[in-house]
């Protein structure tokens, strides 16, 4: 199972400030001595934290892959072509909200993200589509001609963190609709990735699943995107230890 790690909070940081520290590159060496496998980074229409020259800067010096989330818009399309990332994730995009709420509303975008995935992978960009975890999103977003799709986990890492008694039903029932989403996506010739609201403990559940009549052990769940626990136990261990215990948490047999 790869690792990608999301320093969208790093840039948070400084620009909270406006200083030119903390540096995402100096940020993005210490994660690929930790052994982190990716570099995630979201460049949002409002450059409320990663900016354009961020991603251009990581792009000439990583030696791990870089993973650019974006909207499925004309300028960000145009963007990606130039930079040429590694993969693209498409993601649904609010300036109001904090994060990012839901994954990709397939059905009513269906045109646009089409079209964008087309574009990107003839530019030899991989495409991942950010989706619910419904079965209903694995043949959309395999009709739709993506590499890959990432999972939305939010529900159930909110329900797994929540201390009412109602909610460890709900965090089953989340974790059963990933699993099932996963299989199948796998079962369409898609990679299952995976992120948002995972934290160290409630990642275990979902990196355990494994990929039914496969011989050897084959993780459901081929990448985890993972950024703000990770950057929130950096603040006290540091960065490559957070990393390395998130590594832990999710290739631990």
């Amino acid at each position: 199972m790869r690792l990608g790690v999301n320093i969208d909070h790093v840039a948070t940081l400084r620009q909270l400030r406006g200083t030119p520290y903390p540096d995402l590159l100096e940020a993005a060496r210490l994660i690929e001595v930790a052994g982190g496998h990716q570099i995630t980074v979201h460049l949002r229409e409002d450059r409320r934290h990663i900016q354009d020259d961020d991603v251009r800067r990581l792009r000439a010096a990583l030696k791990i892959p870089l993973n650019l989330e974006m909207a499925a818009t004309e300028a960000m399309t145009r963007y990606a072509l130039k930079i040429k990332p590694d993969w693209a994730c498409l993601v649904p995009e609010k300036r109001q909200e904090v994060t990012t709420e839901g994954g990709l509303d397939l059905k009513m975008g269906k045109r646009r993200i089409a079209d964008a995935v087309k574009r990107l992978r003839k530019g030899k960009i991989k495409v991942s589509l950010f989706v619910e975890p419904s079965l209903d999103a694995m043949k959309l977003s395999r009709a739709l001609g993506a590499d890959a799709v990432e999972l939305h986990t939010g529900r159930y890492c909110m329900a797994s963190q929540s201390p009412k008694p109602a909610a460890l039903k709900q965090a089953a029932q989340e974790l059963e609709r990933i699993r099932r989403a996963a299989e199948l996506g796998w079962e369409l010739g898609l990679q299952v990735h995976a992120g948002h609201g995972f934290d160290f403990e409630n990642v275990r559940p979902v990196a355990i699943l494994e990929r039914p009549g496969t011989g050897p052990r084959q993780p459901l769940i081929a990448e985890f995107n993972i950024g703000h626990a990770i950057i929130c136990r950096a603040a006290l261990v540091g960065l490559e230890r957070a990393v390395r215990e998130m590594l832990s948490s999710v290739q631990a047999p």
